[in-house]
């Protein structure tokens, strides 16, 4: 490598670290039934710095909006910062959003409100038929019924299992009352909303969104992941 050449490598490498440094760090909120592996068909740019929101078991019957003050945690607000969010994830992002004010807060295959969600979830607020399942019979039902439910889930069927197993199963008890009682009926700020066509978990009809995907189902992070990809990097570029 020539001293010239050797110069411009110092100097472009050290442009991208004070670009880097510019953009606002994202923090990737996973569903019920995931973690972090949810996302790892989705590439951003290697300029962000991307974080993990990791799930803790929430206490019992603790409301959407005390979870994600618990889970705001994880999240520096010394700095800029972005949120994304998939499913469950996305309704904790849209409770952070209220109180924590990110540049911008990026939903996937979620709801921004309960009037977002199916009318089951809707019913059973007023008729609370989950609390007589036992945590060990919500994550056999979760497991039972997914593939039924979802069956786009097949195209990344090891690890979408791999994710449901790994769950505590008073994790998924907990936050599926959580849910089922959530109170939002409006929201605030810079929001944008990414569904499928095909949800079955949280149809189409239900949501508001701002860009649709034609055929893609709950499981699409995972499943049409380059089209979600190209999607948020056309939000992250305005």
């Amino acid at each position: 490598m020539t001293l010239r050449s050797l110069f411009i490598f110092i100097f472009l490498g050290y442009f991208a670290s004070l670009k880097a440094q510019d953009n606002p760090v994202i923090y990737l909120i996973p569903g019920q039934g995931s973690d972090a592996r949810i996302f790892k068909n989705i590439n951003i740019d290697s300029l962000y710095d991307v974080r993990n929101i990791i799930y803790s078991v929430p206490e019992e019957n603790m409301s959407m909006n005390t979870f994600a003050r618990e889970l705001a945690k994880q999240i520096d607000t010394n700095q800029r910062f972005i949120l994304i969010g998939v499913s469950l994830g996305g309704m904790l992002a849209t409770e952070m959003n209220s109180f924590l004010k990110p540049e911008k807060t990026i939903l996937i295959s979620s709801a921004k409100t309960k009037k977002e969600l199916p009318w089951r979830y809707r019913f059973q607020n007023k008729l609370p038929v989950y609390k007589i399942m036992s945590s060990k019979m919500s994550k056999k039902g979760a497991l039972f019924m997914q593939p039924i439910v979802e069956p786009d889930r097949n195209k990344e069927k090891e690890t979408c299992v791999a994710m449901l197993e790994a769950k505590d199963p008073l994790f998924l008890s907990r936050t599926i009352a959580m849910i089922m009682t959530w109170q939002r009926t409006s929201f605030e700020g810079d929001i944008l909303h990414i569904h499928g066509s095909n949800d079955h978990t949280i149809p189409m009809r239900n949501v508001n969104a701002d860009y649709k995907i034609k055929k893609g189902s709950h499981m699409m992070t995972l499943t049409r992941a380059d089209e979600i990809e190209v999607l948020i990097s056309k939000i992250l570029s305005k």
